[in-house]
């Protein structure tokens, strides 16, 4: 009986026995390689939430801008301003593609709102940036990507109407590294400087995108290339691009000229960075000739809506000139899809 009892007490001094310095080391190693190798597995399950959140909301903006054209015949003007031989014509800004399409995001009273301050008819000289007819109008969420970490409450888009291959020049201080891409390859119409194309009967053929910010509006008809070979809108990012930037008379989804809603050229290559705030500097956001780009936080890409109202992620080592091709509308040129 003494022999067991000894015995047992041994085996619980051995049980009580507390780690030593270098057993607590390895198990801290151990924890350690496992939160490393769980952490790359958690960012890809965000990247891909992030990922199909933004392209759900493409999807619906798709359902809407073919809403509206099934109700018009035409798609709405990426921005809306006077025109060209209207006397009262400015930069005055009134109303971006995405206020025309609002009814059909399930914002019809915003909408209205919009139409009886007069701040959406071309006609009335009211700037819907600086008047502020409505007061504060609110952040969409439909507008905003989950893997945008610019501010959340911020009332910008992340989504903006493509201009094609639209010519980029001058930018500041004269960078302009993507200006020889604007009308290849030969035999494209050339495009003028910043999608600056002024409506003619209601459609510019010389807009080679879906949209631009002088109120040019393109029907499925004017899309030769096809609907799902032409790319409608796409992804890019507030704080690399000085039209979609909050702050002062950029900024604010509903505007005009300011929102830059319709503001990305396919001249320059997806995911370009354009993150400095030293000007002139070559990626600087303040650089029209690099920062008016499609492009997103996703990894190697950007989402896009192509004109059928399909949504598909496009890496950014796409080959370029295939780019240019989904870009234009109607360059006639066959393309392989990505």
């Amino acid at each position: 009986m003494r022999r067991s009892l000894s015995r047992l007490s041994g085996v619980l001094r051995g049980l009580s026995r507390a780690f030593t310095l270098i057993e607590l080391l390895v198990v801290i190693a151990i924890i350690a390689i496992l939160i490393g190798l769980l952490l790359p597995a958690v960012q890809k399950v965000r990247e891909a939430a992030a990922r199909i959140r933004c392209q759900n909301n493409l999807k619906q903006i798709g359902i809407a801008l073919h809403s509206y054209h099934d109700s018009v015949e035409m798609f709405p003007p990426g921005e809306r301003m006077g025109w060209v031989g209207d006397p009262s014509w400015s930069w005055t800004d009134r109303g971006s593609w995405i206020v025309y399409t609002l009814p059909y995001l399930e914002q019809e009273g915003l909408y209205k709102a919009f139409q009886a301050s007069g701040a959406i008819d071309y006609k009335q000289n009211i700037d819907i940036n600086s008047a502020h007819p409505l007061g504060s109008v609110p952040r969409l969420k439909v507008l905003r990507c989950g893997g945008d970490d610019y501010d959340a409450e911020a009332a910008v888009t992340n989504y903006v109407g493509s201009m094609g291959p639209q010519c980029m020049a001058p930018g500041p201080c004269g960078m302009d590294p993507y200006e020889s891409y604007c009308n290849q390859p030969p035999g494209w119409q050339s495009s003028p400087q910043h999608g600056n194309v002024f409506p003619a009967n209601g459609s510019a053929q010389a807009l080679r995108g879906m949209f631009n910010r002088t109120g040019c509006k393109v029907n499925m008809a004017a899309v030769k290339d096809g609907l799902s070979n032409t790319i409608m809108i796409g992804e890019s990012l507030p704080a690399q691009h000085d039209h979609l930037v909050a702050g002062g008379a950029s900024g604010m989804w509903w505007g005009g000229n300011t929102s830059g809603a319709s503001h990305c050229s396919t001249i320059i290559p997806i995911n370009y960075r354009t993150d400095s705030t030293v000007w002139c500097d070559p990626r600087s956001f303040q650089n029209w000739s690099v920062s008016w780009g499609f492009k997103s936080n996703h990894t190697n890409g950007a989402n896009f809506l192509f004109g059928d109202g399909s949504v598909r992620f496009v890496q950014q080592n796409i080959d370029h000139l295939t780019y240019q091709k989904l870009g234009c509308r109607n360059d006639l040129l066959p393309v392989n899809l990505p």
